[in-house]
């Protein structure tokens, strides 16, 4: 009885509806906000106004605990309302995502960089195991569905990637926003290959960091729109191969080396216990 209950409850919420509604109004009248670093043009996207607002109405008693909870389903049906606008802009623009060709397959060897920057300085810092989940790449579904099935929910493998993707969800999207904008107003890059570089697997990250580049680079809006959609969509699939058969190994090896500890599966036993 009570889980039939539970949609219905939470299709009454009207609190948080209205709380949707200010916030995006707010954000809509107050952005995108544009200010000059140097040479550049830092833009700040409505998105990352609203996150702000939501994030420090998050800390009053505006929001209960319900509206909270609740919010969290909204996530998921925005985001499969921004893939369906995403997949309708990459069918008229396939002819340029064709000729690019394998750059959109191998940009996801890219996210190895992760592993050489940020294992070496967690394990540096004191992290165990944790850093096993947290350095092959920024933490997404794929990687916590991956980590999470090879060492369990309560290993610390797993507790290293959940905090990865709640700080990706928390902080991504503002961090991608403002990084995208800085490197379109101070590096020679293409702004099709920023474009490309935008579709990191996530498609909040993703739409931020595009976002960005459209106020910067306008003659190329439907080209950035296009090649940030498919470049995420192509990183989601071929980034659960990568983080399996390169990206995983990779990192075990190296936390081996750094650790000097000949038996990995043994020690992750040994963290877990401490």
């Amino acid at each position: 009885m009570t889980r039939k209950q539970e949609p219905l409850e939470f299709w009454k919420d009207w609190r948080l509806y209205f709380l949707i509604l200010c916030i995006v109004l707010v954000a809509e009248l107050v952005g995108p906000i544009d200010f000059s670093v140097g040479p550049g043009v830092i833009s700040l996207l409505p998105l990352l106004i609203a996150f702000a607002i939501g994030f420090g109405l998050y800390f009053t008693p505006i929001i209960k605990e319900k509206q909270s909870k609740n919010a969290q389903s909204f996530v998921t049906l925005s985001i499969s309302l921004l893939v369906a606008k995403i997949g309708g802009t990459i069918g008229p623009a396939i002819d340029t995502i064709m000729e690019v060709g394998p750059a959109l397959l191998l940009q996801e060897l890219g996210n190895l960089g992760t592993i050489i920057l940020a294992l070496p300085i967690a394990i540096l810092i004191g992290v165990k195991r944790e850093a096993i989940g947290m350095a092959p790449g920024i933490g997404r579904e794929g990687s916590v569905a991956i980590i999470t099935e090879k060492y369990g929910f309560d290993s610390p493998e797993t507790r290293g990637v959940m905090s990865m993707y709640v700080f990706g969800t928390v902080f991504g999207a503002v961090f991608f926003g403002v990084f995208a904008s800085f490197l379109a107003a101070f590096t020679p890059f293409h702004p099709l290959s920023l474009a490309m570089a935008s579709g990191v697997g996530s498609t909040s990250m993703m739409a931020a960091a595009s976002g960005s580049l459209i106020p910067a680079f306008p003659a190329y809006e439907n080209e950035i729109v296009a090649l940030a959609g498919a470049s995420n969509l192509l990183t989601m699939i071929t980034g659960i191969f990568v983080l399996t058969f390169i990206a995983l190994p990779l990192t075990l090896k190296l936390y081996q080396m750094f650790t000097k500890r000949k038996s990995p599966n043994a020690s992750s036993k040994m963290d877990a216990g401490e």
